[in-house]
């Protein structure tokens, strides 16, 4: 589970008004039978969180966001609002104190669900 400061009407609408606005005291708290899945990753290293935004709306497939000069798909944006409300965040290991993971930001309010976590690896996932 996601924990931080934001709540409904406090969150940014993304990680680099997250980092702006201090990072919203960012952490990730696993049950305890998750901590061993955490070996190989160090601070300093950063991460693809996915989280669930399951209280967003799922039936808008066009949207008119304020940044854009038209309507777009919700494919085109980064929006919670979208069919399946699977969130992405590439953030960074602060540190790692037993079953918390300290980040450097999120977006997510308190409580949201985590998904997955996985490893960001330059030799992969940066493109060609």
């Amino acid at each position: 589970m996601i924990r931080s400061d934001w709540r409904e009407g406090t969150a940014p609408k993304n990680l680099r008004l997250a980092r702006e606005q201090g990072g919203g005291n960012a952490r990730i708290e696993l049950k305890p039978d998750f901590t061993p899945a955490l070996t190989g990753l160090n601070p300093g290293d950063w991460i693809m969180l996915l989280y669930w935004t399951g209280e967003a709306r799922r039936d808008l497939l066009v949207q008119r966001p304020r940044h854009a000069d038209g309507p777009r798909g919700t494919f085109a944006l980064r929006s919670p609002a979208r069919p399946n409300p699977v969130a992405l965040g590439c953030v960074r290991i602060e540190a790692i104190e037993g079953t918390t993971v300290r980040i450097d930001a999120t977006d997510a309010f308190d409580g949201t669900p985590v998904i997955d976590i996985k490893p960001w690896i330059e030799t992969v996932d940066t493109p060609a």
